[in-house]
């Protein structure tokens, strides 16, 4: 038999490495300048490896319907991990992927290519100007996983393009990011502030190490017009190979404490992550 063998290309952003798993047959890690960005398992999409992608499934899979098809858009495509997962798990749906590196995207066309009729769709477009343009309404879920490097970039944490989320998510929908802060959180505690903004319901989701401030870490921010179910969510995420705490309500406005929203003229990337925090080995 041939053994997978990895693959090293320069695409627009940097260097993109797809990394075989030696425990899954067809299994793969993909990097982005030594960044881990995506793990992808071909047998079985419903297979999450990274803890950020775990709590995403989670979320989507406590929303009303289990197995309903949503209408989805992902800003970050990577791999296409959880288009892959709400694929599976949702047969039906529609997805849109907003991938700004056309390379990344054809890398990863030619080497781990979706399945047919899998629905979904690949923009090669910066995020906030395909966001800017979509119709209002139009997204049940719209999951925000976008970053240069190991970075979200400033125009995507600001008040302006939280009400763009806010316009394409429907009345019933969820808005999702994947952000990365340490203690003292000045960052996260701002995207809190900024979202509050538009949207009347936000939950984090977070391991407890984080939360602590003993490490640097993802940090899942969940927003949507109407509450959302948390007590499944914490129930889920408690149980998880991977725990996390659910905070929301009272508990949440306490950690947000005074922290100002993010106007266009203020922005800045999220911060640098220390050495290490993201490596492979």
């Amino acid at each position: 038999m041939t053994e997978p063998i990895p693959v090293t290309r320069a695409v627009d952003h940097g260097t993109a490495k797809l990394m075989p798993d030696v425990d899954r047959e067809r299994a793969w890690l993909l990097t982005v300048d030594g960044a881990p960005q995506s793990y992808v398992d071909l047998d079985d999409p419903r297979h999450l490896e990274f803890e950020y992608a775990r709590r995403i499934g989670h979320v989507l899979d406590t929303l009303p319907e289990p197995g309903r098809p949503l209408d989805a858009v992902h800003l970050g495509g990577g791999a296409l991990t959880l288009p892959r997962y709400l694929a599976a798990t949702r047969p039906g749906s529609r997805q849109d992927v907003v991938e700004a590196d056309g390379a990344l995207s054809e890398l990863v066309a030619e080497h781990l290519p979706l399945d047919g009729g899998s629905g979904v769709t690949v923009h090669t477009a910066d995020a906030r100007a395909w966001l800017g343009a979509a119709p209002s309404g139009s997204a049940d879920v719209l999951i925000a996983d976008v970053f240069g490097g190991s970075r979200v970039p400033a125009h995507l944490t600001t008040v302006s393009y939280a009400q763009e989320a806010a316009r394409v998510v429907r009345d019933g929908g969820v808005y999702l990011a994947n952000l990365a802060d340490g203690a003292p959180f000045a960052f996260l505690r701002s995207q809190l502030a900024t979202l509050a903004t538009c949207f009347a319901e936000l939950v984090l989701v977070a391991e407890p190490g984080v939360l602590r401030g003993r490490r640097f870490g993802n940090a899942l921010l969940a927003a949507a017009h109407r509450p959302l179910d948390t007590a499944a969510l914490a129930r889920r995420t408690a149980a998880d190979a991977f725990p996390a705490r659910v905070e929301h309500g009272e508990a949440l406005r306490g950690f947000t404490a005074d922290a100002r929203p993010v106007r266009d003229e203020d922005a800045v990337p999220s911060p640098v992550p220390p050495e290490g925090a993201f490596g492979i080995g």
